[in-house]
């Protein structure tokens, strides 16, 4: 059968698994618009407002199902907006491919409109960079483009395609089926040795992380950590991935590290490390484990041989897959039961804070969310001080999913929790964004309005950007500089994109207010008032302020 290439690249997606796609059209890839039009129910094209959303879309599909998040942009400043998504799902460990029109092939080289070497410029961005110049090869690179973005450590790869490759007529067959690939396994004596360093240890600790994970490779993970107690530390925004309500787990290495985890990792003698990247923010700016030699006797365990002694040499070192590896664990014992006891006490006494300052106490609001939300809930958030509320002051159970970039890229939550209905649309979806954060993307409200899928937003107004304005208060104390906000009627705006909204200006009217929301049918924006007081748990901006004037005034 002939067909163009724009039509065998989307009946190969299809065959590889791929149901749901995200972009914003442009000209250089209209044989694909096209090979769409009839996929509807077998391939749906979800139209956003800007590349940047559209690719944290499918950076987040991919970290929430698995399987790659597909992403359609135009080229240059298509792709050019769009690489804030890629650049997220690398950090993320996110499987995703980005699909991007291209000059023809007879104008490669020249500068042509809105012509871009994308191997160079995504090179050290994504996981591998491709551009299709034989249209028969299609379905080959195609299907190493999905096998990548899968295996190993996942992460997005980029494939460029010429707009001649897309109209140029082919009898290449479509690829039949997704390539059946089995995690790399442990050996036998990979396994004894990791095992007896554990038991010889006095105060263990199990650091893990990562995507990959099957539900039945977590619970290996938790059944092994539970029968040896062995207190259990979740990666930079990885809480999700073991069940907070378990006894072993004792907290998350990430940004703001509470004392007790900067501790229990410190003075860990034996770390088990399981698909962890080790990123600055879980070890603390690369503080808590020696470089490049720990103090602690590591066990680094991970998917992608690449990743191993990358950053810190182990004493063990085992390329296996996660839930292969937690599959042939068998429980160890040791006199450790006060050690883990301990940091689960202090982790319990993390969701403890003093009253906030100003209208609504997110406080008392967290704490109203972790015991009304539903087991199967998916929070997302962007990036700002806000993000303490979802990250640091909600339990994850087993069903529960947290959409958060470790890139620490604003703009990312409303995108994840519009991919998230789109991927599970009868699922509770709570979109957790700063005021700043919002308005990175707030345009993804008429994505989510005409795609259906309308998530719950709370927007954290306190009117400025919180995080950059803690750390002017820490360095240039009373010296505001850009970093106060005048904000749009977020009620009003919600209300011009279909959903229904409402202000809350007092703690004791959120409870009712969300209630609302969950019964909208249109999903629902709540504009919280949130006092710039209020800019951490358990310091204001006040205190901070004060405290680095005092300290400006000591060295004085």
């Amino acid at each position: 059968m002939v067909r163009n290439g724009g039509h065998l690249l989307v009946e190969c997606l299809i065959a590889l698994g791929a149901t749901k796609s995200f972009g914003v059209p442009g000209e250089s890839y209209l044989a694909v618009l096209d090979a769409l039009h009839d996929t509807h129910g077998k391939l749906d094209y979800v139209l956003c407002r800007n590349e940047g959303g559209a690719a944290f879309m499918a950076s987040a599909y991919g970290k929430l199902t698995g399987s790659p998040g597909i992403c359609f942009v135009t080229r240059g400043p298509g792709v050019t907006n769009a690489s804030i998504g890629v650049h997220t799902a690398m950090q993320d460990s996110s499987p995703m491919i980005l699909f991007v029109g291209q000059v023809g092939t007879d104008m490669k080289g020249r500068e042509a409109f809105q012509e871009i070497d994308y191997r160079a410029v995504y090179g050290t961005v994504a996981k591998w960079a491709v551009e299709i110049d034989d249209v028969a090869r299609l379905p080959e690179i195609v299907a190493r483009a999905w096998t990548t973005a899968l295996t190993g450590r996942p992460g997005p790869v980029v494939v460029a395609l010429p707009e001649d490759m897309l109209t140029t007529l082919t009898e290449a067959a479509p690829l039949s089926g997704p390539a059946s690939i089995f995690e790399a396994a442990p050996s036998q004596d990979a396994i004894a040795s990791a095992l007896e360093m554990l038991a010889s240890a006095e105060r263990p600790v199990l650091l893990m992380g990562g995507a990959n994970w099957t539900a039945d490779g977590i619970a290996a993970l938790q059944a092994f950590a539970e029968a040896s107690d062995i207190p259990v530390v979740a990666a930079f925004r990885y809480q999700d991935q073991f069940d907070n309500h378990s006894p072993v787990f004792v907290g998350e290495a990430g940004v703001g590290m509470v004392a007790h985890v900067k501790k229990l990792v410190g003075d860990a003698d034996v770390i088990l490390a399981v698909n962890v990247r080790f990123g600055e923010m879980t070890t603390d700016g690369y503080t808590l484990l020696s470089v490049p030699v720990p103090r602690q006797k590591l066990i680094h365990v991970h998917g992608s041989d690449r990743e191993i002694g990358k950053i810190y040499v182990p004493t063990i070192g085992i390329h296996a897959g996660p839930n292969a590896f937690a599959k042939a664990l068998t429980s160890v014992k040791g006199g450790w039961a006060d050690w883990r006891a301990e940091a689960r006490k202090a982790y319990e006494g993390t969701f403890a804070a003093p009253v906030q300052p100003g209208p609504v106490d997110m406080v008392a609001v967290s704490a109203w969310l972790r015991e009304t939300l539903p087991a199967d809930v998916i929070l997302t958030n962007g990036a700002g001080n806000f993000t303490v509320w979802p990250n640091k002051f909600f339990k994850f159970g087993p069903q529960a999913r947290l959409l958060a970039p470790q890139s620490g890229a604003m703009g990312y939550g409303l995108p994840a929790a519009v991919a998230a209905k789109v991927a599970y649309p009868q699922r509770t979806v709570v979109c957790f964004a700063g005021d700043g954060d919002f308005q990175m993307n707030c345009q993804e409200l008429g994505t989510a309005m005409q795609a259906g899928a309308q998530p719950i937003v709370l927007i954290i107004n306190n009117g400025i950007y919180g995080t950059i304005r803690a750390h002017q208060e820490r360095n240039y104390p009373a010296r505001v500089s850009g970093t106060s906000l005048e904000n749009p009627d977020f009620v009003t705006l919600a209300k011009a994109y279909g959903f229904h909204a409402e202000r809350v200006e007092a703690t004791q009217d959120f409870a009712a207010a969300f209630e609302r929301a969950l019964k909208s049918a249109t999903g629902a924006v709540l504009d919280i008032a949130i006092s710039p007081e209020a800019l951490t748990p358990r310091q204001t901006l006040s205190q901070m302020r004060d405290a680095a004037l005092a300290s400006q005034k000591a060295k004085a």
